[in-house]
């Protein structure tokens, strides 16, 4: 297609294109064969006429050929489904049995009404009704109970019940903040709906009116989703409904309107990922649920027009898979990633599953990497997804252990310290960012951190679900590893959504600075700062030190004109007998976590909710003050902080040298040096001043002394030579 014509098409379909296809009226089965492109009209045609039956029979084919596998199949491939995932029947039974026991196949979809029992339904449970997730259950349940045709009834006569509730003008609207023809429910119900179609399509039960009904209401769905999806907002929402639209154009491309819908999804889709996939490959709102979620939006529509043979821009190919490249960049040495934010697949985890998603990555791409982390089985419902000839190749996954270790995402705001791959190996991540455009995800973490080490998450963050209400306490500050002041919480003026489902969001966060960090070395370094003190006054900025892959030390600065409490927060289940200055956490492997201070602490306090717990470290009415902590991972007992030694030793770490230096605290192992508030120090004879109290790592030999800014300011340092002024992380040679 030239380009101009390529142009005109895409402000065609914007700007001008008045669509054939209703979208607020369901078109008649009777009617549907007018809206054919002519060429079909005239292929299907018999003395002028295409009767419902043959129209029927016209769309199985169709189906056969371009869905994600052939429906003739489904006998054979829910028998193999069955034996594959021995758990899924109990799963499906007991979530059909719910969705079946509160909704009849009836039900009203406008708010207030009540469930089958009397008790009334809320915003939450709504908007999940108008997903359709759970009619997959009862479709998968009809195949569990010997095909019991009363199941094949209800989903039909749900679908009627919405188009009856569209005709009457009986459902909830946009405006009222649980829209049922929203983007994103209307768009997830396209999804399940097609599925389930497939699955029904070869039996008896599910009759041509009933197979051309589906169809004609997926049109409705996809004229209407074109209409209310002109212009790109940004969000995962629209994003959503923009899948399904796609998806509605390649497997009924045979109708008018289908290739306007399909170019015009796919411009938006495509402006999607250039504007919501971050230049370094994260999704925009930064949590790996989303992240994921974006994957299917746009692997569904990959993969079905590869199956029709049409051809998608190489632009889309990269972008998707580097999608399933930042998840292997961000994950625990166990192939388990890290929770960020708005993680809502499994309530209170303090991981996420990445296998399934980059088993698909794998799919596709045959990328080595991604089958480090992939399982011999597709997920469960990523099975119904999957040609015949890619469940084969799972068969012979290649897998090739990754070959970066530390790494950092500049523009999502993610800092990763990762020691490698081994099993027991450490990895500390730090998030720096929030979104400009749409920080609704963003949980009350800036510059918090979570680390693993032998084998166990040591400093959690928790995935969290919508419809809880404690969902504010596990979205802000107390559930994270972070650093407050007074009674101030990092996410300010939360709010629930119009809806009221249940989500909420932070009206204020604090803008993060990254100072500057350093990967891939013995001393690897992350810097920066936040201005969510800044309104009492308090100027705040964390250090984070990786020693040597042995152990992190974390530099909480604080400074202000007035006194303050100053906090530090950490997740995990800690011993207190050597409080406040030893915090200690033991896992059920023996190994185990100490939080041990440097600078005197006064206080720490404990609280906890849902099984989770967390201790606050506290330093009362001083103006400003340096939390300087040593997060000490073990392995076993024997390797723990020995808190009954005069002299402490970590890893070969002490705190006492021949080095003459005023630094308020100090590190020494045999020619290195780590400094903290040092304004002097004298190494080999030669006198180093700073112009003020500053932060530095030295090494030294007998020809040079090396020294490193760990600081996060300039600053000039001199001896009796030179003198040179340096940046944070500036690294220079005295000979």
């Amino acid at each position: 297609m030239k380009i101009g014509k390529f142009l005109f098409l895409v402000f065609f379909s914007i700007s001008v294109y008045g669509q054939k296809i209703p979208a607020k009226k369901i078109i008649k089965v009777s009617k549907l064969a007018n809206f054919l492109k002519d060429d079909v009209k005239k292929q299907l045609s018999e003395k002028g006429k295409i009767t419902p039956e043959k129209l029927a029979s016209y769309f199985r084919d169709q189906f056969s050929e371009r869905y994600y596998y052939d429906y003739k199949t489904v006998d054979k491939r829910f028998e193999a489904y069955s034996k594959l995932y021995q758990d899924a029947e109990e799963n499906h039974t007991s979530r059909a049995l719910d969705h079946l026991g509160k909704f009849s196949s009836n039900p009203k979809w406008k708010l207030p009404f009540n469930y089958q029992n009397g008790e009334p339904v809320n915003a939450y449970a709504l908007r999940h009704l108008a997903r359709q997730h759970k009619m997959i259950d009862i479709a998968f349940y009809y195949f569990y109970q010997q095909k019991d045709t009363k199941y094949i009834d209800y989903f039909t006569e749900q679908m009627q019940s919405l188009n009856v509730a569209l005709k009457e003008n009986k459902f909830e609207t946009i405006e009222d903040g649980n829209g049922v023809y929203e983007a994103f429910r209307s768009g997830y119900r396209v999804l399940n709906w097609l599925e389930i179609h497939n699955l029904f399509l070869g039996e008896k039960a599910y009759s041509d009116e009933d197979q051309l009904t589906t169809i004609a209401t997926l049109l409705q769905h996809a004229s209407y989703l074109f209409e209310i999806n002109q212009e790109f907002k940004s969000g995962n929402h629209q994003t959503r409904g923009l899948s399904a639209l796609a998806m509605v154009s390649i497997l009924l491309r045979d109708f008018v309107d289908t290739d306007v819908w399909y170019q015009h999804s796919m411009t938006l889709l495509a402006e999607h990922m250039r504007k919501e996939i971050n230049e370094d490959g994260f999704q925009f709102e930064r949590t790996v649920h989303y992240h994921i979620s974006d994957i299917g939006n746009y692997f569904y529509v990959y993969q079905l027009a590869k199956n029709s043979n049409i051809k998608v821009d190489d632009f889309w190919t990269k972008k998707l898979e580097s999608l399933f490249g930042t998840l292997t960049k961000i994950a625990f040495p166990d192939k388990s990633a890290p929770v960020f934010s708005d993680d809502t697949d499994t309530p209170w985890a303090e991981t996420n599953d990445i296998s399934d998603a980059l088993t698909l990555g794998f799919l596709l791409f045959e990328n080595p990497t991604f089958g480090y982390f992939a399982n011999n089985n597709i997920s469960r419902k990523m099975y119904w997804y999957t040609s015949k000839n890619q469940l084969e190749n799972l068969k012979n996954i290649k897998e090739v252990e990754p070959d970066f270790k530390s790494y950092d995402f500049p523009k999502t705001g993610y800092y990763i310290l990762r020691e490698g791959w081994a099993n027991k190996d450490k990895m500390l991540v730090v998030s720096a960012g929030v979104d400009e455009k749409k920080p609704d995800h963003q949980h009350g973490d800036i510059l918090g951190i979570q680390a693993f080490a032998n084998e166990n998450v040591i400093l959690p963050n928790y995935q969290v679900r919508y419809s809880l209400k404690d969902l504010e306490l596990f979205k802000n500050s107390m559930t994270k590893n972070v650093a407050l002041v007074d009674d101030e919480l990092i996410g300010k003026q939360y709010s629930s959504n119009k809806g009221g489902s249940g989500f909420g969001k932070f009206k204020e966060l604090p803008k993060p600075t990254v100072i500057g960090f350093q990967k891939n070395k013995d001393l690897e370094v992350f810097i920066g700062s936040h201005d969510g003190f800044e309104n009492i006054g308090v100027k705040y900025v964390r250090q984070v030190i990786n020693i040597e892959n042995d152990f992190w030390i974390v530099k909480d600065n604080f400074s202000s004109d007035k006194k303050h409490v100053y906090k530090q927060v950490w997740q995990g289940h800690y011993s207190l007998e050597n409080a406040p200055n030893l915090l200690r956490s033991s896992f059920s492997n023996g190994s185990g976590l100490d939080i041990y201070q440097l600078n005197k602490v006064d206080k720490i306090t404990t609280d906890g909710a849902r099984g989770k717990q967390w201790s606050v470290v506290e330093k009362k009415e001083t103006q400003d003050f340096n939390f300087i902590t040593i997060l000490f991972p073990f392995s076993k007992f024997d390797d723990r902080i020995d808190e009954e030694s005069n002299i402490l030793d970590f890893n070969g770490w002490k705190t006492t040298s021949e080095i003459i230096t005023d630094a308020s605290q100090k590190f020494f192992k045999k020619n290195k040096c780590l400094l903290f508030g040092v304004k002097e120090v004298i190494i080999k004879g030669r006198k180093f001043e700073f112009t003020e109290n500053v932060d530095v790592y030295i090494e030294f030999d007998k020809n040079t002394i090396s020294i490193q800014s760990l600081d996060s300011n300039t600053f000039e340092v001199k001896n009796d030579l030179v003198s040179k002024v340096v940046e944070p992380l500036e690294f220079f040679i005295f000979k």
